[in-house]
């Protein structure tokens, strides 16, 4: 299969010395070999997903069904039960509405009182569905979120849906009791892995998305990887490197707003997964145009400990013409479009970063489609639990996200 990216590096070492990244290459190749185990006797059915389509086509008439039957749709979840998503949802609506004959979806994943109110007002009149995403079935902010919304949505019925785990947990519960349907999550598919799911294709599909192109684009990478190379394979061995290196930072910076949402589900990936046991870097999701304006001067020439990784997609040439200027100070912007000033800013801030030393690699996509999103999903988990195994941590385990929600309930318990 034919990845649905290209991949390139553009630094100068230092600080990442050559003879380190080449080690560090052999490293996580070898590294593999536990993902060609897992693959074989499916001890990890994140990668099983890519090959699969019977649990898509289950879910198929569902999705047909709420579009036809609703003008909004919640989408109640946080973290990894809507970062994903949120990234896929952005391919066919990122601010301006869905496409003609879909409904609107809105992702519901914090609980702050003013959002939710504002919620309520906004479903009244329409014809609302809910999605309501937690692994556990037991999520307080999910849960919450679903009981506080439930007065203001009577007789829901069938257009109140969840996926939760095969266990008697309170949503299971709550959505059987309300009429709802009720989809199984697998357990052994953590929720910052679950994006190539039905967590994040029932999403895609209600969005009019192409859900069997998002897997066919996770299962190029996923075979390169399987055979000890690929980009996923090249990204855990700059990470080890830059890590031994000791740049703390990591920074992914799309030159695509569609992939706005995209470096929050990453940001989330990177850290709970390898941030254990002192070990880890802090990942920061940037955005270009606009951070070159914010951050490009602390990155260019701020302390020299971050790892950047530019996404760029299609531009040159692309979008509106740029209307010809009178004032010949702006001459250069004659006969140009938008999309050649976004291309010849995307080159410019990659090379200002290189040639200042700052270790920068490129991923640059011929489309930006439900192929790559799905590429990129499984380039960036593949590679986050590649680095885990090449520095001694369970990619799998979140311990201190769990005392903190233990914490929570004490407190709520607490308030009087």
């Amino acid at each position: 299969m034919t990845l649905p990216f290209t991949t390139s590096l553009a630094y100068c070492c230092p600080p990442l010395d050559p003879a380190a990244l080449a080690a560090a290459r052999s490293d996580a190749a070898a590294a593999t070999a536990i993902l060609r185990t897992w693959q074989a006797d499916g001890g990890l059915p994140l990668l099983r997903l890519p090959e699969r389509r019977d649990d898509l086509d289950a879910v198929r008439p569902l999705a047909a069904r709420l579009i036809a039957q609703c003008d909004l749709i919640l989408l109640l979840g946080t973290g990894g039960s809507s970062l994903g998503a949120k990234t896929l949802i952005a391919l066919s609506d990122f601010g301006f509405g869905p496409p003609p004959g879909l409904p609107k979806l809105v992702v519901v994943e914090n609980i702050d009182p003013h959002t939710l109110s504002a919620v309520t007002a906004a479903a009244v009149g329409k014809r609302v569905g809910v999605l309501a995403v937690s692994k556990s079935g037991s999520t307080a902010e999910t849960l919450s979120t679903l009981l506080s919304l439930l007065p203001a949505l009577p007789a829901l019925g069938d257009r109140l849906v969840a996926i939760t785990e095969p266990t008697d947990n309170p949503l299971r519960r709550l959505v059987t009791a309300a009429g709802g349907v009720v989809l199984d999550h697998d357990p052994k598919v953590g929720g910052r892995y679950a994006v190539l799911s039905i967590v994040g294709l029932l999403p895609a599909l209600l969005a009019g998305l192409d859900a069997d192109a998002v897997r066919a684009g996770a299962a190029a990478v996923l075979d390169a990887t399987l055979k000890g190379e690929g980009p996923a394979v090249e990204g855990a061995a700059l990470a080890l490197t830059a890590m031994r290196a000791n740049l703390p930072i990591t920074v992914l910076m799309p030159y695509v707003d569609r992939l706005a949402e995209f470096g929050l589900w990453y940001r989330q990936l990177w850290a709970e997964s390898l941030g254990k046991d002192g070990k880890g870097t802090t990942p920061v999701r940037a955005m270009g145009t606009v951070d070159q304006h914010s951050q490009l001067q602390l990155y260019r020439a701020g302390p020299a400990d971050k790892l950047y990784t530019v996404i760029e997609g299609p531009a040159r040439g692309l979008g509106p013409k740029i209307l010809q200027p009178a004032d010949e100070r702006l001459a250069y912007l004659a006969g140009r479009s938008a999309g050649d000033l976004l291309a010849a800013e995307t080159r410019a801030t990659i090379e200002t970063l290189a040639s200042a030393n700052r270790p920068v690699r490129v991923i640059s996509l011929p489309a930006v489609d439900e192929a790559a999103l799905g590429g990129l999903f499984m380039l960036f988990m593949l590679e986050t639990i590649l680095s885990a195994r090449l520095i001694g941590v369970d990619p799998f385990d979140q311990p201190a996200v769990e005392d903190g929600k233990v914490l929570a309930r004490r407190y709520l318990a607490e308030q009087t």
